[in-house]
């Protein structure tokens, strides 16, 4: 079978195509098929060394495919042919975070999708959701999980509220579905027009270029009247002061990337005065996984895809993600 191996040597870090042999699924295990995955900042950060893996990792923490074997004991769960996709952290079942449960990430600290064949534990897939491809559902597992988490379990966004989402990547088009699945009012930046305005067809009700407006937090606070409940900051050390310049008294800030930075200062001031709550989140759990793909289901939200790419190509694939022209989700085909 094939795979993508991360290679390092003398420092550097580099992608290889590979051949293996996956194991037989044990008690409780089953084998699946990949037919998908899809590229998040996480994955990136690790096939470029921003992350330390082990040399010879295989990366992608994104799959969808099928089951193609079921070893003893896990037939009550699963049957050949069942359509399913990775679990990011494969041992958080449900409840909240802790060291175990978080410990092994998929395609970081364990094997992931970047390869034909895997054979896992029963629990570290979930079923698909219905009528879903293969690409659209390798586009859910990290960047759709991760802005469920934000607006349903953190932010737990009711109809009225207003919401400021960031950017054009993958997991900040599924905060704006899902708050507007909500019946939220959705603030949207970008730094390209074009975006913004596909921004708006996905039911953006409010845009902002960031780039033209350097105060664009202040300005987002103008446009919700006394600032908006919840924002979920992609940018990090780049954006949380123009985050919280948005928040209205008593808002929440999720923070869920590092897009623009590891490190940033806080005006603690500020934060007492508005009585600012902050949330850093790190994807879900598997039962959050299942709750998203009900809702999913429910309200019909599809995936924004962008191009496709064979697995042999998965290193023009990151490159194509880093020149930042992309807008929703970049798949590779496996």
């Amino acid at each position: 079978m094939r795979c993508i191996r991360v290679r390092r040597e003398a420092g550097a870090v580099r992608l290889e195509l590979d051949h293996y042999e996956p194991p037989s699924p044990g008690p409780g295990q089953i084998q699946v098929r990949w037919r998908a995955s899809s590229l998040n900042y996480h994955d990136y950060a690790v096939i470029t060394g921003g992350l330390p893996t082990v040399d010879g990792r295989i990366p992608m923490s994104d799959g969808a495919g099928e089951i193609v074997a079921v070893g003893p004991g896990a037939g009550h769960q699963w049957a050949v042919g069942d359509r399913v996709m990775s679990v990011f952290f494969p041992n958080w079942i449900d409840g909240r975070p802790d060291i175990d449960g978080t410990m092994a990430m998929s395609g970081d600290s364990v094997d992931g999708c970047a390869c034909e064949v895997s054979t896992l534990e029963a629990s570290a897939v979930t079923r698909m959701p219905a009528g879903y491809s293969f690409a659209e559902a390798a586009t859910l597992p990290c960047a759709a999980l991760t802005a469920w988490r934000a607006i349903v379990e953190v932010c737990r966004v009711r109809a009225g509220d207003r919401v400021l989402v960031q950017g054009s990547g993958g997991m900040s088009m599924f905060a704006l579905q899902f708050a507007k699945a909500a019946g939220a009012t959705v603030y949207a930046t970008s730094s390209s027009h074009t975006k913004l305005a596909r921004l708006r067809e996905l039911g953006a009700d409010q845009v902002i270029n960031y780039r033209e407006d350097r105060q664009w937090g202040a300005s987002a606070y103008a446009l919700a009247g006394n600032g908006v409940e919840h924002v979920v900051d992609s940018g990090g050390g780049n954006t949380i002061a123009q985050s919280m310049a948005a928040c209205g008294v008593g808002a929440t800030a999720v923070l869920v990337g590092v897009l623009g930075g590891f490190e940033a200062s806080i005006a603690i001031q500020r934060a007492i005065a508005k009585q600012l709550r902050f949330q850093a989140v790190a994807v879900g759990s598997r039962q959050m996984q299942l709750d998203m793909l009900r809702a999913i289901e429910a309200n019909g939200i599809r995936p924004v895809l962008d191009r496709h790419f064979p697995l042999a190509e998965l290193a023009e694939a990151f490159a194509y993600q880093a020149s930042n022209r992309h807008f929703g989700k970049i798949v590779v085909e496996i």
